[in-house]
């Protein structure tokens, strides 16, 4: 890999020289004779797209503008970072020269900042709307500007309506904002420029790259330049190198005029600086030339194959056997047929049960005289001790013979079978294909002593195998891997680095040759996932090669090499590299406890939930079928009953009393912690759970009547505070007093809303969107994204000391910052029950409670 990237820097920087070479251009001062123009500024507060948000912006207009002609247009996401007449960019200076030359039209520039959603309580903060505006997908920023911002930044000015006279610009969750506003709106903006763009996952923008090639039949009017740095950033929420490469690479594919530039520098605007005069030329021209360096890849050359010493058939080597199985119907694939066999090891001994290794498309793998040869391999090895004896399972992908009856026919279900994201798989190789093996055959049920492998699509599918079931299998073997937009693949890289780590051995193969077309580039893929994978910490190793091609020339070759480590018995201790997470990234590596899982508090109960805790770190919950509210001791895990109550949702008063909700009573309680005597506060609701504040006021959750209700303590007044949430569930209160949010457990969103300091909610914005469960029964399409249940399934919601969000969910604990981006999910401790809420307590409060059906659990967390 190391030669691959070596070739890749030095062709880009060769494209980059024009811009380094400007670094002392006059182009970036201000030159004699040569008019400035003017700017002015303004705050916009008046947007219904973005509530309660207000933005500082400017104004440039060239001296050369006299308003007979309509002037083009260019506008600049973070403003102020753009108009700094000292800074990175001098927009104003550049423009002022250029224009001057001739360079780029007279162009007035419109500097706009992110919202900021003012505090209005005491001790509160303003609190940044950046992240949700420029990295979320979708029109809602790109309508704020058309149809909001521009018509009263522009007032009085004569700009161009045409969109090859209008540009759009910006750096980082900027540059992907830029690029999203042009992608949803090309009759306005014909012209992208952004700089170390998050083509990540912050908010989804990783699937921009898959997007852009299935606009190939028809791209949109929109000419892009792309800047990155070599050394931008690689953490939670992705590779900006790569992923700025895989979107390069994407719209060269789909036909797109475009120029990428890979600069020295990291996430900055330093470079993006100095390469502004020839890239702002490149934007305007009209001769420019596409320069798509992402796209680039080493020749394809195809070195003569030679089996591996340990591919060859030796006669002093005991040989295992293979038998053939009867033709496999499924009935998980219902309609489908596969063959299939199993390998035998010489070494077999029923009293010791075998090592095991699954093999998609396994006719390819079991041929002593193809790429793979794994009889003769595993022969070799397993006779010299380089891994254990092994049990092998060859089979096929299945076919449907009413479509072709055709013995010979290409499989007809193999794309679905292998592409498809979800446990569908996973569950037809466990429920039907290993209890047919175990009926002949002694396997260990040693998660550490299965293996899976695959390649191109069955390598993603060997992948997806362990990824769904580590507790079956914990190694995987995965060759030329299919991880692109087959069937929603390309998400792999993302939902590693939000996942909690899975205890998986994972080698992977590639080669520059491999791959690139409607669906993906290969080799882009598998470097962000083998990229991902050594983030999180995973015992990953990645095999690269110049040439070849999607094939098993490489990959073969290196079969043996890769078993040798693949089963190596050397205990792997993980490494960590989080330098590439700026201050507010919140990635799971930095909460998480290494050792530490989920312990239990209690357990047999009806039912848990209601999770709250005092000062102390004392932990209370309540058992709903019992029905009984308890108290367990910070100190000494003492546990006793404070009252016989069942409740949903329960939080400590300002004034040191609990308040409780009972939805079948339709009532708000109070209940004295010490004499466990309960009051009514409030009665005529239908409370869910709860959130108080400090000065008094209680939020409940009408999940039933979609509502969400403040009652204040004091006076038992009720209020209704918000309507239209489809399911509002679990709520909380941020630290600081000023920030409502509430979880949708019939959506995929958690809203946010600005608490003033009368108790009254506004600037409602969706701020968390929630990751989605796979659908079982959904239908996988080709060349889209999985089918995901609508419904999340959000619910109880905590925050920590450092600003964090938890939201129990369908598919465990939901974690945000501050600032609604997600940081990762960490599973449900029992997965066959429901996971309602969630709460930090226990000394410190640096153990995450979680209430799991019959079931609480905590575990210890690093919360700084």
């Amino acid at each position: 890999m190391k030669r691959f990237v070596l070739c890749f820097v030095l062709a880009v920087l060769a494209t980059a020289v024009p811009a380094a070479a400007q670094s002392a251009s006059r182009d970036r001062e201000k030159q004699p004779n040569v008019p400035a123009g003017k700017t002015t500024s303004g705050v916009f507060t008046e947007t219904r797209i973005f509530p309660g948000t207000r933005r500082d912006y400017s104004v440039y207009v060239p001296a050369q503008y006299t308003g007979e002609k309509p002037a083009a247009l260019m506008v600049f996401m973070d403003g102020a970072t753009y108009a700094k007449p000292d800074g990175a960019f001098r927009v104003p200076v550049v423009f002022d020269n250029l224009i001057q030359q001739g360079a780029m039209p007279v162009t007035i520039a419109v500097f706009v900042n992110p919202g900021m959603i003012p505090a209005t309580k005491p001790d509160a903060k303003d609190r940044s709307n950046r992240s949700l505006e420029y990295d979320s997908l979708g029109n809602r920023y790109a309508k704020f500007l058309v149809d909001e911002f521009l018509p009263v930044a522009l007032k009085g000015l004569n700009v161009s309506t045409d969109p090859k006279q209008r540009a759009v610009c910006g750096i980082s969750s900027g540059g992907i904002c830029a690029f999203t506003v042009a992608w949803e709106k090309p009759d306005q903006f014909g012209k992208v420029m952004s700089h170390i763009g998050s083509f990540t996952d912050i908010r989804g923008g990783w699937a921009y790259a898959g997007l852009v090639r299935k606009s190939k039949s028809s791209p949109k009017a929109i000419k892009v330049f792309l800047q990155e740095g070599k050394d931008d950033l690689n953490n939670l929420f992705g590779n900006w190198p790569l992923a700025n490469r895989d979107l390069s690479a994407a719209l060269q594919f789909a036909g797109y005029e475009h120029q990428f530039v890979m600069t020295d520098g990291g996430h900055n605007g330093n470079a993006a600086g100095t390469a502004l005069p020839d890239a702002l030329r490149w934007l305007w021209s009209d001769q420019a030339k596409t320069s798509p360096a992402g796209g680039e890849v080493a020749p394809n050359a195809k070195p003569t194959w030679t089996p591996h010493p340990d591919a060859v058939e030796r006669t002093d080597v005991a040989h295992g056997t293979i038998e053939e199985m009867p033709t496999w119907e499924s009935k998980i694939f219902p309609g489908t047929t596969r063959e299939w066999s199993i390998y035998v090891p010489a070494q077999y001994r029923k009293e010791t049960p075998a090592a095991l290794m699954v093999f998609q498309d396994g006719s390819g793998f079991r041929n002593p005289k193809g790429r793979w040869r794994v009889p003769v391999v595993f022969d070799n090895l397993i006779a010299r001790g380089d891994m254990p004896p092994t049990i092998a399972v060859f089979i096929n992908p299945g076919h449907d013979r009413s479509k072709n009856p055709d013995p010979k026919a290409k499989p007809s279900n193999r794309g679905f079978e292998y592409d498809s994201l979800g446990d569908r798989y996973a569950r037809f190789l466990l429920e039907e294909i290993l209890p047919e093996v175990e009926k002949k055959y002694s396997i260990s049920k040693d998660p550490e002593m299965r293996a899976i492998c695959g390649s191109s699509s069955g390598g993603i599918c060997a992948f997806t195998v362990a990824w769904e079931r580590p507790e079956a299998f914990r190694k995987v073997l995965t060759n030329v891997g299919s991880f692109v937009n087959l069937r929603g693949g390309d998400i792999y890289a993302s939902l590693i680095r939000k996942t909690e780590q899975k205890p998986l051995r994972v080698y992977m193969a590639d080669t520059s040759g491999d791959l690139d077309n409607p669906f993906g580039n290969w080799p882009l893929a598998n470097q962000q996932m083998n990229s991902a994978l050594t983030y999180m910490g995973y015992d990953v190793r990645f095999d690269w090669a110049e040439g070849y091609g999607h094939n098993a020339d490489f990959g073969g070759a290196q079969f043996p090499e890769a078993l040798k480590w693949l089963w190596r018995k050397e205990k792997f201790t993980p490494t960590f590299d989080t330098k590439g997470d700026l201050r507010g990234d919140m990635t799971l590596l930095k909460l998480l406890v290494p050792g530490q899982t989920w312990e239990v508090v209690a357990e047999n109960l009806g039912f848990a939930d209601a999770p709250c805790t005092d000062a102390e770190g004392n932990f209370y919950y309540s058992d709903m079928k019992a029905p009984a509210v308890y108290k367990v001791a910070a100190a000494d895990g003492k546990k006793t009953v404070i009252a016989k109550e069942s409740i949903s949702g329960l939080e400590f008063g300002p004034d040191g009393l609990l308040y409780g909700c009972q939805g079948a009573k339709s009532r708000v309680i109070s209940l004295d912690p010490r004499s466990g005597e309960v009051k009514e506060v409030a009665t005529g609701v239908t409370p869910n759970d709860l959130a108080i504040t400090r000065d008094g006021f209680i939020f409940i959750t009408e999940t039933k009547d979609k509502k969400v209700t403040r009652i204040s303590i004091k006076s038992g007044e009720k209020v209704v505070a918000d309507t239209g949430i489809s399911r509002p569930n679990g709520i909380a209160v941020s630290n600081d007093q000023g920030t409502l949010a509430v979880s949708d457990s019939g959506g995929e969103i958690v809203w946010t809303f600005r608490v003033n300091a009368d108790g009254s909610l506004d600037s409602k914005l969706p701020t968390m969107t929630m990751r989605l469960p796979i659908d079982p029964k959904g239908e996988f399409k080709f060349n889209a994204p999985p089918p995901y249940l609508a419904a999340s399934k959000g619910d109880g919601m905590a925050v920590d000391r450092a600003g964090r969000y938890y939201v129990t969910s369908a598919l465990g604990v939901q974690v945000f910052d501050a600032t609604g981006r997600l940081c990762g999910v960490l599973p449900k401790p029992k997965e066959s029950q429901p996971l309602t809420s969630c709460l930090l307590a226990g000394v410190g409060h640096d153990f995450l409670y979680v209430t799991n059906g019959d079931t609480v659990y905590r575990r210890k967390l690093k919360v700084e």
